[in-house]
């Protein structure tokens, strides 16, 4: 088994290239780190090969042997090279994929940004059924672009493909910061560009969170997975039966509620809020698919999300630094 991990150094990367050095499943499995701007440490079992997926030639290189591929390379709000990476990159990889003599299984780690996320208004539960409507920006059109070609290359071809679609990933005080007042602030909404610049700057001191409201002025309701959850649900997805040319919903059993994350952080931590109305809309994504079939279970809920992230405390040589805009 020679795993290609494209995105390898990258938050889901790195902590997929840990979970299969450790788990005994793969214990005989080697991996081929496809890196663009930075490296990772070559090992016995990992080796680094360093292009751009936009190239024909690095993906075919890259290829070369290759069993499984599972693809994270992704671009944000970049439009200059948005459609060169996450468009031509994939076809490149997916032409010499579908080639390759030795290819099993190609994994996509989607978005939800694919069906919109909170920027719609959803009648129901986002099943694997929601049609696909992009927000406005390259980002999510390109997340609609990756599942739709793996889809059609399943139908075309035949090949193993399987789609993980992903909210947003959190890690160590990833969701911490998503709840800044501050210049730090992870992500987005920007909170200080939607208050008075002096209540900002108290709000960033004394730690006071947003509650944001959807479009109804209720507490918006929205999906968060942590990268060990999604990393649990690609191991669980390799070589599974169950998985061939599927498309799995990977997210926390319930959405985030930003009326009960104040709730608690104001019972836990005594840390104030103040309500932020929106445009946006609460939803919910049905994670029941990936729960059945791949036989797969989060393991953060709430209470666990915020808890992890307050908790966490960063070594000095692991700044938070933002790699991309957006």
């Amino acid at each position: 088994m020679l795993i290609l991990v494209t995105g390898a150094t990258g938050k889901v990367g790195q902590h997929l290239i840990a979970g299969l050095l450790d788990d005994p499943r793969f214990s005989r499995a080697r991996i081929r780190a496809l890196c663009h701007n930075r490296l990772c440490a070559e090992t016995d079992r990992v080796e680094v090969f360093r292009g751009s997926i936009a190239e024909r030639d690095v993906a075919a290189r890259a290829l070369v042997g290759v069993t499984h591929v599972v693809h994270l390379a992704t671009c944000k709000e970049t439009p200059d090279s948005v459609m060169d990476v996450t468009v031509k990159g994939l076809f490149w990889l997916l032409e010499e994929f579908r080639l390759s003599e030795t290819g099993r299984q190609f994994i996509l780690i989607g978005g939800d940004a694919g069906v919109g996320h909170f920027h719609y208004r959803h009648d129901g539960p986002i099943t694997e059924a929601t049609p696909h409507r992009a927000y406005p920006g390259c980002y999510a059109l390109s997340k609609v672009l990756e599942e739709v070609m793996l889809e059609q290359y399943g139908i075309q071809y035949g090949i193993n493909g399987c789609c993980l679609r992903a909210p947003w990933i959190m890690e160590k005080d990833d969701f911490k910061f998503s709840l800044s007042f501050g210049d730090d602030v992870f992500g987005g909404p920007v909170w200080k560009d939607l208050v008075p610049e002096a209540d900002a700057r108290r709000y960033a001191k004394d730690g006071t969170v947003p509650l944001l409201l959807d479009a109804d002025g209720r507490p918006l309701k929205r999906n968060f997975v942590h990268v060990d959850d999604l990393v649990s649900a690609i191991l669980a997805a390799i070589d599974n039966p169950r998985a061939v040319r599927q498309l799995f919903n990977v997210s926390m059993d319930r959405p985030v509620d930003y009326g009960e994350v104040a709730t608690y952080l104001a019972r836990t931590r005594g840390l104030g809020f103040i309500d932020i109305p929106s445009r946006f809309h609460s939803n919910w994504m049905d994670n029941s698919k990936a729960k059945y079939l791949l036989d797969w279970q989060p393991g953060y809920d709430l209470e666990k999300l915020i808890d992890s992230a307050w908790q966490y405390e960063r070594a000095e040589e692991d700044p938070r630094i933002v790699w991309y805009p957006g």
